[in-house]
């Protein structure tokens, strides 16, 4: 592999730096040559914010108890963003249906707990009361643990019988500060399903006869979640305290009150529809535009941002192929916002005939930390207003698979940006980048015959080195001839493993144990041995792939991948307890949601992942489902992060505990 480093980072146009080699473990460093940008000399600091704090949901201290051992309980429970400082917590648990009596001291550190006196043979319930410089805030939310549960880290949700399960989503249905699931269920036709979070049925839509074509590229006008499409998520758009269904629909589809649709002059024809989340009613709808509704049905993938740095926003990328065949395809992203009563469209995007290369994920985040959110593809940057901000199609970026962002280098102002590349003509594997600006900063090559980045992944894994490592495949992930890159420190652009052939897979990253290094959610690529796992990296004593240390099996608690065979888990998000994130998967029966939950207590104290902006926003985008980061640095050594600027949603529930 042959490896591109610019000699600095900041410069307005760089002049060719001498060629100097220097062997790293048979690999060689080279230069890159001068580029113009339009970036000053010293890259400025963000610009303050000009908008308002942003509306974001409340929540309840979302508190969860999993056996740890035969002996112990892990109780954890959110921070919420907006908490002083000075906030402490008092656990109190209730054995048997007795009262609740305070388990030790109030904590001030990690909002997680080892409770190793319970009885467990009767069934223990578990609340916290803030305590802090505010008037005392009225306990919250219960989690009872039943007598005699087993020993695991999982949280059980039962379903209603069905089919397979791609995709799970999460928002408050019914405004009571939890997270409740709505779930696809891949049949023919396919439908929707609502549960509040305790299980209980809400309600299902029908998608209809427009959904049968479940062709992965184009396939039906009402047809969800097929190849790097979704067409669903779940935010409280309006914010009333209570979230809504944002669906892609169509002539035939039947929603939650058994209402159907009939809006289309043809079955082409789409719109935007929201729903109750409670009920699965039809409260307002907006025509898809119809710029190349000539060429067939668009499949979408939806997302929710703050654009004016306030009220969310629902955003569409929507694509189709043009005549209906071949490799040329249209694009289309738009954005509209939802009042209460009515869906008005905010803007439209048109790519037409631009050099703006996309992929299969979209990301909503503020780059310029101005406050408002812009929307980003694999190779181009739309601001708030959708206007183009910037395309990297000129720094020779195509199409590829995988792309992140995220604070990656915590000793450089702002974001940074990751991405790999499919089949690229000169052989380009990966690419780090400025998320403000686009100005590339490292780029690697390959020196195989077909060269292709079929997966990369950008998470701190490595204490040795500042900011976040970055690792990719070379060549198709789905079978074992790929292969590895080797495991860099992104900021400097060094192997952090010298024997490249030593890495883990290339994923998702999964939050898990105490520490801030992020964890691992792996799996065999080959379909017949999935195998799921959390795995956690060692750099002390690398491996190759098939070999980094396991810290869970799924399958050993009955747990399956998306769909039962999928390389993807159907959910990664901070829904539960403190912090750290939980993976979602169904049951090999598609009957229950198996909620996995970290067992393991930690001093770090950090505000639920939840109340972050740019988390926040990546749960609600799926597409090639891809890890979502904060918009901090979270990993070792970190700061503590700022509060974020938010408000909360809604008004306050009577008996929620909610300041």
């Amino acid at each position: 592999m042959k490896i591109q480093k610019r000699p600095t980072r900041r410069a307005t146009i760089r002049s060719l730096a001498a060629l100097s080699a220097c062997a790293i473990a048979g690999s060689v460093l080279y230069a890159a040559p001068a580029v113009a940008s339009t970036t000053t000399e010293e890259r400025p600091a963000p610009a303050p914010s000009t908008s308002s704090a942003r509306v974001m949901e409340w929540l309840d201290r979302g508190i969860v108890a999993v056996r740890a051992s035969e002996t112990t309980v892990h109780v954890s429970w959110r921070l919420l963003g907006l908490d002083p400082a000075d906030t402490r917590f008092l656990l109190e648990r209730s054995a048997d249906g007795g009262p609740f009596i305070p388990v030790g001291k109030p904590l001030s550190g990690g909002t997680s707990f080892i409770d190793d006196s319970a009885d467990l043979s009767v069934t223990n319930s578990y609340r916290v009361r803030p305590l802090g410089s505010k008037p005392e805030f009225a306990p919250g939310d219960t989690f009872t643990l039943p007598a005699d549960h087993p020993v695991e880290p999982v949280v059980r949700v039962p379903l209603r019988e069905g089919g397979p399960i791609k995709f799970v989503w999460v928002g408050d249905l019914d405004g009571d500060g939890a997270y409740d699931y709505v779930l696809d269920r891949q049949t023919s036709p396919q439908s929707i399903e609502a549960y509040r979070s305790d299980g209980t049925f809400l309600w299902s839509m029908d998608l209809g006869p427009n959904s049968i074509d479940q062709n992965n590229i184009e396939g039906g006008s009402s047809t969800v979640d097929v190849g790097h499409n979704d067409g669903v998520t779940v935010y409280d758009l309006d914010s009333d305290g209570r979230s809504e269904v944002a669906i892609r629909i169509a002539n035939g589809v039947t929603f939650g009150d058994g209402e159907v649709w009939s809006g289309g002059a043809t079955n082409v024809d789409q719109h935007m529809a929201v729903l109750d989340g409670e009920t699965g009613a039809l409260r307002a709808a907006a025509p898809v535009p119809a710029d190349y509704l000539r060429d067939g049905p668009m499949y979408a993938r939806l997302g929710v941002g703050h654009l004016d740095g306030e009220k969310p926003s629902l955003v569409a990328y929507m694509k189709n192929r043009i005549g209906g065949s071949g490799s040329a395809f249209n694009l289309m992203q738009v954005a509209w916002q939802f009042d209460g009563s009515a869906l008005n469209q905010q803007w439209k995007f048109l790519r037409g005939s631009q050099d703006l290369p996309d992929g299969h994920n979209t990301r909503i985040v503020d780059v310029d930390g101005d406050g408002r959110d812009e929307v980003g593809e694999i190779g181009y940057v739309l601001n708030g207003d959708g206007t183009l901000r910037y395309s990297l199609a000129p720094q020779d970026i195509i199409h590829g698979d995988r792309w992140f962002i995220a604070d990656i280098d915590p000793a450089r102002p702002g974001l940074e940006g990751y991405g790999i590349q499919q089949d690229h003509p000169r052989k380009l594997l990966d690419y780090y980048y400025d998320a403000a600006t686009g100005e590339i900063l490292w780029k690697h090559f390959s020196d195989r015959p077909l060269a292709d980045a079929g997966r990369g992944m950008v998470a701190d894994i490595d204490p040795r080195f500042p900011g976040m490592e970055t690792w990719s495949n070379d060549g198709e992930v789905n079978y074992h001839q790929s292969v590895p890159t080797g495991v860099y420190n992104a900021p400097t652009n060094t192997l952090a493993e010298p024997d490249t052939t030593k890495q883990p897979w290339p994923h998702m990253g999964v939050w898990w144990d105490g520490d801030p290094l992020r964890e691992l959610f792996d799996n065999n690529p080959v379909p017949a041995d999935r195998d799921a796992r959390i795995t956690k990296w060692d750099p002390a004593n690398p491996t190759d792939r098939e070999s980094v240390p396991r810290v869970l099996t799924f399958g050993d608690y009955g747990a399956v991948t998306a769909l039962g065979n999928s390389v993807y888990p159907t959910m990664i998000a901070d829904i539960l307890g403190d912090w750290r994130e939980e993976v979602v998967l169904p049951s090999a029966d598609f009957d229950e949601l198996l909620i996995f939950t970290t067992d393991q207590a930690t001093d770090q104290r950090l505000y639920t992942l939840a109340h972050n902006p740019a988390y926040r926003n990546g749960m609600t985008l799926k597409g090639y489902l891809q890890s979502s980061n904060v918009d901090y640095f979270l990993g070792h050594g970190m700061e503590q992060p700022p509060a974020p600027n938010i408000r909360y949603a809604g008004e306050p529930k009577p008996g929620s505990g909610r300041p």
